[in-house]
């Protein structure tokens, strides 16, 4: 029996939004999308004729022809655009985070699981041919135990007033973080500075505390002369580094570092960068191609609600800890 796609409606067609719009369409499933912005509203429809517009989410889900939404619109309407999703029984797909609240997360969480909805969440680095490389070769054991792991993300620009770098930035590379460590982290160290907007985080610094000895920070910046997307794995056999600005085909690279000993002195013995291949496929089109498989399947995509829930409880931490000035720990199985 040939099952039918779902038609997938996009809420929020803006600077990122589009794009989910571009896909969708590429993929033959959309169907509609929703966009206050008149202007913004009116070129999308132009480029894509076939999608019904729509001013207003609400209106959108009452139409019977969507099956599934995506929310792509700020951080803040996530949880309340999700709730009354799910509420009208579209299965969902919304940009991280999942929600700002941990309470109102697991409430969507079980809502979806009790009405066998999909719940995705948008962490689209795990759909990076790059990361699923890498993930492989530390599941491999290509890289012997994880020692620390540290990841850059920082651009001039993107600059948001509604919601600080952490949540801002983040997501991804906690979210990166933890499928690489298979664990929750125990401990969470986090600081900030506010340049642009009083209270409003332009750079978060997050030091993260796992079982085993493993150790992990990111850095994020809207306040950065240049961009920088960079996440270095470090093990006790090799080191391996995923530069998302470099060029195609240079994006991963894994260095067979050698430390020796003579006597109490270490010696190190550099080896040259060897470029990992990859296959380079689009990352949002592998991720929107999960979500529709995931709908038509039954099968949980690698950043389902359980997935955002743990990057959730990573964000909470990481933010009580600015609020707080002091360390907080984590008690979240994985």
């Amino acid at each position: 029996m040939t099952m039918v796609p779902p038609r997938v409606a996009v809420i929020g067609a803006g600077p990122w939004g589009r794009n989910h719009v571009r896909s969708f369409h590429a993929l033959g499933t959309l169907t509609a999308f929703a966009e206050a912005d008149a202007q913004v509203r009116g070129r999308i429809a132009a480029e894509y004729p076939d999608a019904r517009p729509y001013d207003d989410a609400i209106a959108l889900l009452q139409a019977d022809d969507v099956d599934a939404v995506v929310i792509a619109t700020p951080a803040a309407t996530h949880g309340r655009l999700a709730d009354i999703s799910l509420r009208a029984g579209k299965h969902v797909f919304v940009e991280k985070p999942l929600c700002l609240d941990i309470a109102e997360g697991r409430r969507l969480t079980a809502f979806a699981d009790d009405s066998r909805l999909t719940l995705m969440v948008g962490h689209l680095l795990l759909y990076h041919p790059v990361f699923r490389v890498l993930k492989r070769l530390v599941s491999d054991g290509a890289l012997g135990d994880l020692r620390y792991l540290y990841s850059n993300r920082a651009n001039l620009g993107r600059i948001r007033r509604e919601e600080n770098s952490l949540w801002s930035f983040a997501p991804h590379d906690i979210s990166m973080i933890l499928s690489l460590a298979g664990v929750m982290p125990e401990r969470v160290f986090a600081s900030e500075t506010s340049h642009l907007t009083p209270g409003v985080a332009d750079t978060t610094l997050s030091h993260l505390w796992f079982p085993e000895g493993i150790n992990a920070h990111i850095f994020v910046s809207w306040l950065h002369p240049y961009k920088e997307q960079r996440m270095v794995v470090v093990g006790s056999e090799a080191m391996a580094v995923f530069d998302d600005v470099a060029a195609a085909g240079e994006k991963l690279k894994l260095y067979r570092h050698e430390v020796a000993w003579s006597g109490e002195i270490p010696v190190i013995n550099r080896a040259k960068g060897e470029e990992i291949a990859y296959d380079p496929v689009e990352p949002l089109r592998e991720e929107c191609a999960a979500f529709l498989d995931a709908i038509t399947t039954g099968t949980r995509p690698p950043s389902d609600a359980q997935e955002g829930m743990r990057v959730l409880h990573v964000l909470d931490a990481c933010q009580r800890s600015i609020t707080d000035s002091r360390p907080v720990d984590i008690d979240v199985p994985y």
